[in-house]
């Protein structure tokens, strides 16, 4: 329970960061407020077509996995060339991850 209440002053453009800055991180005021005193590391929310991509990616992966699973069944890939398909879509998938 939240039962103790701070109020500061701010200049306006120090105000206007401030707004600036909670919008970016997708958080309101007070919230991005707590999570600074709370040493969170706070980055800037990730565009709305972050989850579709990484969706999307996922997807990819899904199938390069039941492709290889058939093209290795059929003797028509080597496990190494499996193994490296799947290891470029989890590198994908990990730089977008890490870009945001």
């Amino acid at each position: 329970m939240r039962n103790r209440h701070v109020s500061v002053w701010l200049t306006d453009e120090e105000y206007e960061y401030l707004k600036g800055q909670s919008h970016i991180s997708g958080l309101g005021i007070d919230p991005f407020l707590r999570h600074l005193i709370m040493g969170v590391q706070l980055r800037p929310r990730p565009p709305d077509t972050y989850a579709a991509l990484l969706r999307e990616l996922n997807a990819i992966g899904n199938n390069v996995n039941q492709l290889a699973y058939q093209a290795n069944a059929r003797g028509e890939a080597t496990q190494d060339e499996i193994w490296e398909a799947a290891r470029l879509v989890r590198q994908a998938v990990q730089l977008v991850r890490d870009t945001l």
